[in-house]
């Protein structure tokens, strides 16, 4: 492979560095994360550059991009501790992990309501079979003894 000239090389690193700031900055390309594939991408430069090489005798020497990628790497990481997220998809992925605590929070409390107003009905329902049985039990007595009698029926529909 062909070594590049100084001047392609500042001229790489400008657009490294240019490309990191609209990155840091929140500037996504759509469907892209703030990483050094889509820095390497909106620089115009080979990713495998911000990599450790290796010699023909295995030792390792530092990427021509190498320092770029650990800076931008390192400004990602304080953005991110200080809480300005830069990653609209990180930011949606907060928002969405927040909204689904908010949402098993409200289906508690809709589970407890639902399982108060479950006894209510129960017990509500119990009450008023207990009522019937008395009422029936109460015509069956007032029947079997005769001594009760049964008041006219109102004729006009109004009561008296």
């Amino acid at each position: 492979m062909a070594r590049i000239t100084e001047d392609t090389r500042n001229r790489n690193e400008a657009s490294i560095r240019a490309a990191m700031d609209r990155l840091l900055t929140g500037d996504l390309p759509p469907g892209s994360k703030c990483d050094i594939k889509t820095l390497a991408d909106q620089a115009g430069v080979s990713r495998t550059a911000f990599y450790p090489k290796k010699n023909r005798d295995g030792t390792t020497r530092p990427g021509p991009y190498q320092h770029l990628g650990e800076e931008f790497e390192r400004r990602l990481r304080t953005l991110q501790e200080a809480g300005q997220l830069t990653d609209p998809r990180a930011a949606q992925i907060e928002r969405l992990k927040a909204q689904v605590a908010e949402l098993k929070e409200r289906v508690a409390r809709r589970d407890e309501a639902l399982a108060e107003l479950t006894g209510f009905k129960t017990l509500a329902i119990s009450r008023l079979a207990a009522q019937h049985a008395e009422i029936e039990r109460l015509r069956t007595q007032a029947t079997a003894v005769g001594n009760v009698r049964s008041l006219p029926a109102s004729r006009s529909g109004t009561a008296p």
